[in-house]
């Protein structure tokens, strides 16, 4: 797969991003670019200006994992970026054109033990999504959480489309909607980067860089993220501001799927607030959960390459 135009803008825009300051260069006179030049990086690389140069437009092939590390540390990656970078070059460095996967005639359920899973976590939302921020299982409390995520009524409910095609509902849901839109196009970047070849991501980005002028300018920024624990404010219809905790876990039985849990501090307004969200779910019929409709579909089938 080609993908040089993505690594040319990865790199510069990088690039554009440290100071001579942030690399303890003597800021100087007269310069064009907002952040280092060229020079600067392939000396604090230890590489020559040419070689650089030649990564720089794009071409990471045959390039060593040494040479990408000291590239990382020129250029102040933090450890989502310097993935995204080592995700590029294996990309560039196949040998083999490897076509997009195509979406599978299956549906993806989740096993009946990965459900029970989910249903035990009865304090907090817990849901399953894959790296194009598709909901794929989720327990009761999970499905009212996102209850304004369903009410758009796709078929696989989709947090990146839920935030740039339906914006009255994500502005209310995410109260900081920027910083949520920001963390959701950062982590379809860091899937594209991580498997280049999924025909759905493809698919979703060309609809929301269509469709989305926010999410257009977003995604020429070429910023990754590790979402891995962190705090969110939420607003929920029901029961109002929600401040949670959360948690994601890779499945290492289904490669490429995240396990996520939202949970209140003890004591708080949030968690009183929780629970009152879950006596609203049990009262309701969630059409995602297979207690209710068992043959429920929400992605698709998992390749060879990811069973």
């Amino acid at each position: 797969m080609d993908n040089r135009q993505d690594v040319r803008e990865f790199l510069t825009s990088r690039r554009a991003k440290v100071t001579p300051q942030d690399a303890g260069l003597p800021p100087g006179s007269n310069r064009r670019v907002p952040g280092l030049r060229r020079s600067e990086v392939a000396m604090l690389a230890d590489m020559s200006v040419e070689y650089y140069a030649r990564l720089e437009r794009g071409n990471l092939s045959g390039v060593s994992d040494p040479v990408l590390d000291s590239l990382a540390r020129a250029l102040q990656l933090d450890e989502a970026e310097r993935s995204h970078l080592f995700d590029l070059a294996r990309t560039a460095n196949r040998a083999v054109q490897v076509r997009p996967r195509r979406r599978g005639t299956r549906r993806w359920v989740a096993r009946p033990a990965l459900q029970l899973t989910l249903d035990a976590v009865t304090e907090g939302p817990a849901f399953v999504r894959n790296g194009r921020m598709d909901i794929l299982a989720a327990n009761r409390l999970g499905w009212a959480f996102y209850a304004d995520v369903l009410a758009a009524g796709d078929e696989t409910p989709n947090l990146a489309r839920f935030t740039f095609l339906d914006p009255e509902r994500s502005e209310s849901f995410y109260p900081d909607w920027e910083a949520a839109a920001d963390v959701v196009v950062a982590i379809l970047r860091t899937e594209a980067g991580r498997d280049p070849h999924d025909k759905g991501l493809h698919d979703l980005v060309g609809e929301l860089s269509t469709r989305s002028p926010a999410f257009r300018t977003r995604w020429g920024a070429h910023d990754v993220r590790h979402h891995g624990t962190g705090s969110k404010g939420f607003h929920h219809d029901v029961v109002g501001d929600l401040d949670l905790y959360f948690e994601s876990m890779d499945l290492t039985a289904e490669p490429g799927l995240s396990f996520l849990v939202y949970t209140a501090e003890v004591g708080s307004a949030s968690e009183e607030r929780l629970r009152l969200l879950a006596s609203w779910a049990a009262s309701h019929d969630w059409p995602g959960h297979p207690a209710l409709v068992p043959t429920t579909s929400t992605q698709d089938a998992p390749t060879d390459e990811h069973a």
